[in-house]
């Protein structure tokens, strides 16, 4: 008897273990909420883009990583299609990286994000949407 339980919970844990195997960028963090993650390329330079719920509003950090110092980037972070927040931002450390972080409201539905960062002629573009 004792090894037919031990197999049943054996059984229960591959199946939750396989189903987190295929799972889309969403992750849990803690509580419910649930975090919405992207990343990829662009000319030579890194791009991550994350989207979470805090506190009824949406928070959303982006990040370039060009591995190049003292590159000044121009952004701007728009929200369902509308501008939401703009700016200047400076590589800096070792990995010549910079990030912004902005609290947005949550609209009903889907949020989408375009996070836009130019650099010379590097042009680098992330999309997420919360939930995904």
């Amino acid at each position: 008897m004792k090894h037919l339980r031990y197999a049943a919970a054996a059984a229960i844990v591959a199946g939750l273990v396989t189903t987190g195997a295929g799972t889309a960028p969403a992750h849990a963090s803690g509580g419910d909420s649930v975090r919405v993650t992207k990343s990829g390329t662009c000319s030579h330079a890194r791009w991550t883009i994350k989207a979470k719920e805090d506190d009824g509003r949406i928070e959303v950090e982006a990040e370039i990583d060009s591995n190049r110092s003292g590159q000044t980037w121009r952004w701007v972070l728009n929200h369902n299609g509308s501008r939401s927040a703009t700016g200047t931002a400076r590589t800096a450390g070792r990995s010549g990286s910079f990030s912004i972080e902005r609290r947005l409201p949550d609209a009903k539905g889907s949020d989408a994000f375009t996070f836009k960062a130019t650099h010379g002629s590097q042009v680098c573009t992330a999309r997420v949407r919360y939930p995904a």
